[in-house]
């Protein structure tokens, strides 16, 4: 601390050596790998590549579910937010919510899943499992 010609400049240093070290990353990681550096798939334990790939299978899920949730008509986003709220609530609440009768609720939440199921992404998906 004591070399620090001027440290009014220290947190713009910082900030700026910063920057340049993420983006140094990003450009390392986005660089396609040579064959020599490649981890051999006997390297990585067992136990953790069901785990890794868990998780992937569900971030898929998640990225698809919210892609096709955002492409929905703003009712069917209203309706199926409402559907799982925590604590859940009454189609009598729902239907007070959205000033819609209670008797529309079911149906109208089958078309909104409808819709979602069509989206290509969820669709892809939905066929790869079965």
């Amino acid at each position: 601390m004591d070399n620090i010609r001027d440290p009014a400049a220290l947190p713009g240093w910082l900030a700026t050596t910063t920057r340049r070290e993420c983006g140094r990353t990003l450009r390392t990681a986005r660089r396609p790998r040579d064959a020599g550096h490649a981890l051999a798939a006997g390297v990585i334990p067992n136990n953790h590549d069901q785990a890794a790939e868990q998780d992937l299978l569900a971030a898929e899920r998640h990225a698809a579910l919210r892609e096709a949730f955002g492409q929905l008509p703003p009712g069917c986003q209203q309706l199926l937010a409402l559907l799982i709220e925590d604590p859940a609530l009454s189609y009598a609440e729902i239907s007070a919510r959205l000033g819609v009768p209670a008797g529309s609720i079911g149906p109208s939440r089958r078309r909104c899943l409808d819709k979602l199921r069509r989206h290509p992404a969820v669709s892809a998906l939905i066929n790869a499992d079965s």
